[in-house]
């Protein structure tokens, strides 16, 4: 008998998230919780436009004798692309930089050498260390925890914070932002900052040293924050960021072309997030990012609902083809990769972490109003 879910009155979130909570409405915690963040952070009208022009002044009177005046990370998603192009509008001169962890799709590729070409960017690729990076995401899948993406963020936020030191520069214009991505529930995902758990799972599962994977731990971190000076805005919380409206634009201007879905331009991401997470560990994240676009208004609810009759592999033939490049890639055969899917479900917390400093930290940023 199939398992029924308690869902949202308001979004599509629902008790597949085992800590989600209602009130009386029936509205669940994470909208509530949108509504604060999105007070504290989002910025609309003149408020905005004073804000970003005060930010776009800065940014330009520090970097002015540099050959760069910031860094932004460029994976060829909506996000990445969007921020790529009103930083060029703008009259910002960024270095572009971005991480390939081998995993690109042709569409991807294509996408990246198009803005590049078309904003004239500066693009800086690091290509990780295959057999390092293979090891890493054989690891945590062995590890048998939710968040294997973890890897790849965390190596890409390493490499980020490593060139920024470098080139001298003093901001990175990311494209995290509250409208498409402040709806996530905790236990669907890790601390991308987590050094320590990453270490602790690699060294009990892990095979090959790892020498040149880009790290950053939570000290070295605040030390390019607070010695360094080295700051990370979210800028398209400071723009009306409309997913849809963006994705026409960057078709009409940069010639982009669209995934299918949120952080699909990598093969491994696409078959992480539409077969292993929903199989293993009954989350489909299309519930969080619809769920988003609900709370921010950029779609409603019944939208989203017909979305997720959806399958989230709705071609057969390229679900097989990605299993079969995924398993591959890494190494294994049919019956090791279904041994490790069958494997009981375990929490980042059951390895070493550093999360109660990460908490004190966010605490102390907290008390220091940043």
């Amino acid at each position: 008998m199939a398992r029924e879910y308690q869902i949202c009155s308001r979004c599509i979130l629902d008790t597949t998230d085992p800590n989600i909570e209602f009130d009386e409405k029936g509205v669940c915690n994470h909208c509530r919780g949108y509504e604060k963040i999105a007070q504290r952070r989002v910025f609309e009208g003149i408020k905005a436009k004073k804000k970003l022009e005060e930010l776009v002044e800065k940014i330009k009177q520090e970097g002015m004798d540099r050959k760069y005046d910031c860094l932004i990370g460029l994976s060829g998603g909506v996000d990445s692309t969007y921020v790529a192009y009103i930083v060029r509008e703008l009259g910002l001169r960024p270095l572009a930089i971005h991480l390939d962890n081998r995993w690109n799709t042709r569409i991807a590729e294509e996408n990246i050498r198009n803005i590049v070409d078309k904003l004239q960017l500066d693009l800086k690729t690091y290509t990780v260390d295959w057999e390092e990076f293979k090891d890493l995401q054989l690891a945590f899948l062995k590890a048998s925890v939710v968040d294997i993406e973890f890897i790849t963020d965390h190596g890409l936020a390493a490499l980020i914070y490593k060139v920024a030191n470098e080139k001298g520069i003093k901001y990175v214009l990311t494209g995290n932002n509250v409208v498409t991505e402040a709806v996530m529930p905790e236990s669907w995902a890790y601390h991308k900052n987590d050094l320590v758990n990453l270490k602790a799972i690699h060294k009990q599962f892990g095979t090959v040293r790892l020498k040149n994977f880009p790290t950053l731990g939570i000290l070295k971190k605040a030390y390019f924050q607070c010695i360094r000076k080295i700051r990370s805005i979210p800028i398209l919380n400071y723009v009306n960021y409309v997913k849809e409206d963006a994705k026409k634009l960057m078709a009409r201007e940069l010639g982009w072309k669209d995934y299918g879905g949120k952080h699909y331009e990598s093969v491994f991401t696409r078959f992480y997030q539409a077969y292993i997470l929903p199989k293993k560990f009954d989350i489909d994240k299309r519930k969080a990012h619809l769920s988003n676009l609900i709370c921010s208004g950029q779609m409603t609810r019944q939208e989203a609902m017909k979305q997720m009759e959806q399958d989230p592999y709705p071609d057969e033939q390229i679900l097989k083809e990605d299993k079969d490049h995924v398993l591959k890639q890494l190494g294994l055969t049919d019956e090791e990769f279904e041994k490790i899917m069958s494997l009981p479900v375990r929490s980042h917390y059951d390895y070493r972490n550093s999360v109660k400093m990460l908490k004190f930290l966010r605490y102390v940023n907290t008390i220091l109003g940043k």
